[in-house]
């Protein structure tokens, strides 16, 4: 069982930045892949970023490819997402999900979810 809590959400200007975590409870959260996802108002959750277990590898969505970073710290059983040069089509609730394998892309794939985080990207 992964418990996951989302955090670092907020208003930011178009061009800004923020970074969101991720705190895992459980002792087995560096066995399991972990995902960003998104979704917007009467849109359908999307995939925004993917990192392995270990960290090595990631994968991420063209939408938010070179803007955003995933990372991942398992000493401190913690995900992040760094995102850099924000528009407002970025605007979403952020969810982090775990899943048992690596680059998987579909929600319906991960087995456990965060709360999310709201993402506002406005002037």
């Amino acid at each position: 069982q992964v418990q996951l809590v989302e955090s670092g959400g907020g208003l930011v200007q178009p061009g800004g930045s923020l970074r969101l975590s991720c705190a895992a409870s459980g002792r087995t959260f560096s066995r399991y892949a972990m995902g960003w996802f998104r979704q917007a108002p009467g849109k359908e959750r999307e995939f925004v970023a993917v990192i392995s277990w270990s960290g090595s590898s990631t994968y991420y969505a063209d939408s938010v490819k070179g803007r955003f970073t995933i990372s991942r710290d398992n000493a401190k059983n913690t995900v992040y997402l760094q995102m850099n040069s924000l528009k407002p089509e970025d605007t979403a609730v952020y969810y982090c999900a775990a899943d048992t394998l690596y680059g998987r892309t579909q929600p319906r794939e991960y087995d456990y979810w965060g709360q999310g985080t709201q993402v506002t990207v406005s002037s």
